[in-house]
């Protein structure tokens, strides 16, 4: 039976256990993100999944799987994401994700290449919450120097598609372009708003991650307001101190296509598994001996752990 006041009651009890800091008594995560899967139909140089450096294996989730975690931990849930690496709506099953999410905001990020007219309608229809496109120039020159692969015709024609399905259906979807802003596209920042608002989606400057540091001046924008590095002692560093704390940990963990629990969206590889949702519950991995150690790790150290260096969780002015 539906119980209005268990989100509420869990989100104070995670927020508590959260600032003071308890590794232990940390309540049930406010958000999760969910891989449909690590497969792309691009091959964007700066993405473990499409540069070929994925060093886990490619799948799709088991709609069996997902409906397991549904059921555990839809009582707490504000939000739920659809999409960790890879493009989901390459997943065969992908609006069946969506329709059974219908009780929780859901978010979904795309690249943008499957919102022909018919998808579009079905996304519009479906009740998700927000729909993330991302669309880094406005020309083929520009946009295609980092998605490879990519068209940024259908991208443009795809948002569109969106947008028109939205209008017509009355539909309360929230569409966001992402821009991912990098030396070679920051130039078109005035050209990617206009077409924001002529369109009625909102904007996202995001931050770029940089995974090959040779590359990085290839890269790195020269407005450094959308950098998230600096030079020091001559190496490119994160421009964060790091603080020894990470809310990740306590409301928004990361599961893979293949049912493994990760901290975070950082953990690209899933180097760091607290724990196999095909052999256990979440709730005995949450709050099991690996979720501890790591939480512990991170409130005495966190820059000494590897996938929190490249994290700009916290750093104000940078998105990511």
């Amino acid at each position: 039976m539906f119980n209005p006041f268990i989100k509420p009651a869990n989100a104070i009890l995670a927020g508590f256990s959260y600032l003071k800091r308890d590794i232990s008594f940390v309540g049930m995560p406010l958000i999760i993100s969910t891989e449909l899967t690590n497969n792309c139909n691009l091959l964007c140089p700066e993405c473990i999944s499409g540069s070929g450096k994925m060093q886990r294996p490619m799948g799709f989730m088991d709609i069996q799987l997902f409906d397991k975690i549904l059921h555990e931990l839809s009582p707490y849930l504000y939000n739920i994401n659809l999409y960790f690496q890879g493009e989901p709506m390459l997943h065969p099953l992908f609006f069946s994700f969506i329709r059974n999410t219908k009780n929780i905001h859901t978010e979904v990020s795309t690249n943008g290449h499957f919102l022909n007219e018919e998808n579009a309608e079905k996304i519009a229809g479906s009740g998700l919450g927000k729909l993330i496109i991302a669309l880094d120039g406005m020309d083929q020159e520009i946009y295609g120097a980092y998605r490879k692969n990519g068209n940024v015709s259908t991208v443009i024609e795809g948002i569109r598609n969106v947008i028109s399905a939205k209008k017509r259906i009355g539909s309360s979807l929230k569409i966001e372009i992402q821009f991912l802003v990098s030396r070679i596209n920051e130039n078109q920042i005035p050209q990617i708003k206009r077409f924001a608002r002529e369109v009625g989606a909102s904007m996202n400057l995001k931050s770029m991650q940089i995974i090959d540091k040779e590359d990085i001046g290839t890269w790195l924008p020269r407005n450094r307001k959308f950098r998230r590095y600096e030079v020091k002692e001559g190496e490119y560093v994160l421009k964060s101190s790091l603080p020894d704390r990470c809310a990740r940990l306590w409301f928004n963990p990361v599961i893979t296509w293949d049912g493994k629990v990760i901290p975070c969206c950082f953990d690209k590889n899933a180097e760091y598994i607290m724990g196999d949702l095909n052999t256990d519950s979440f709730s005995e991995i949450w709050g099991g001996p690996k979720y501890r150690i790591f939480r512990k790790s991170i409130l005495s150290g966190r820059h000494m752990i590897e996938i929190c260096r490249n994290c700009t969780s916290g750093l104000r002015g940078v998105k990511y």
